[in-house]
């Protein structure tokens, strides 16, 4: 396991390194149970994707009440190209239906009020809810600290070595990182990671040659010492 010291320094150089690279949008600013939906959306896949299925959502449907009582079918065609559309139309559905269920209204903005480790805990409670989109919320709208880690994400941070490749304690993975990872710069991170792993670190035949933590990544030194790497450095991303 990495030091303290080594994931301050290997965390220094990745947003150092990306931040070069890639020019995040600043975070925006949602209601509570928009962050909410908006974070099903987001998990796994682009904010370009993400940002263009949740428009969608807010364009085609008259409002949340519309959206929690159309179909699956509906929703998924709705949210256009992001990955498993049909199984984050069910999440968007079942958690718009427990929110009217808890509170017979569609906001939940009162959570800011609570203190961040009580609105988490109960963000945490809906059913459509994961890791991930709870700390999704609480970095995004409740002014917490916290790092979301979706599967892209963690295949990087495990690939330059800042996690174990064994380790599977997400709630671990993501406390560990939180100490080493100032709060300002946690939405940052979450937004670099998410646009190399789309780009370059991507789950087959990644291509290091062309990554510019390629010097600082132990998977990417051991690929690049392949001869089968060689023929990857410059092929284009599959689409």
């Amino acid at each position: 396991m990495p030091s303290t010291v080594n994931k301050q320094r290997l965390l220094t150089q990745l947003l150092t390194i990306l931040k070069k690279r890639y020019e995040p949008l600043e975070p925006e600013s949602r209601p509570v149970l928009e962050q909410l939906l908006y974070a099903i959306c987001r998990e796994g896949t682009t904010r370009a994707l993400a940002d263009r299925a949740f428009h969608n959502l807010k364009e085609r449907f008259f409002d949340w009440n519309e959206v929690r009582v159309s179909s699956p079918r509906e929703i998924a065609e709705a949210l256009g190209e992001v990955p498993q559309a049909g199984e984050r139309a069910q999440r968007l559905i079942s958690l718009l239906q427990e929110v009217f269920e808890t509170t017979f209204s569609f906001d939940l903005d009162g959570l800011r009020k609570k203190g961040v480790k009580q609105a988490a805990k109960q963000l945490a409670r809906y059913q459509a809810t994961n890791d991930f989109v709870v700390s999704w919320v609480v970095q995004r709208s409740l002014d917490g600290h916290a790092v979301p880690l979706d599967s892209p994400s963690l295949r990087v941070l495990r690939r330059v070595g800042l996690v174990e490749g064994d380790d599977n304690n997400l709630e671990a993975i993501r406390s560990s990182l939180e100490h080493v990872v100032p709060k300002a710069k946690a939405p940052l991170l979450a937004e670099l990671l998410s646009a190399l792993a789309d780009e370059l670190c991507v789950e087959d035949e990644p291509r290091c040659g062309s990554c510019p933590l390629c010097a600082e990544c132990p998977t990417g030194q051991e690929a690049l010492r392949s001869p089968a790497a060689l023929g990857r450095v410059n092929r284009p991303k599959p689409r």
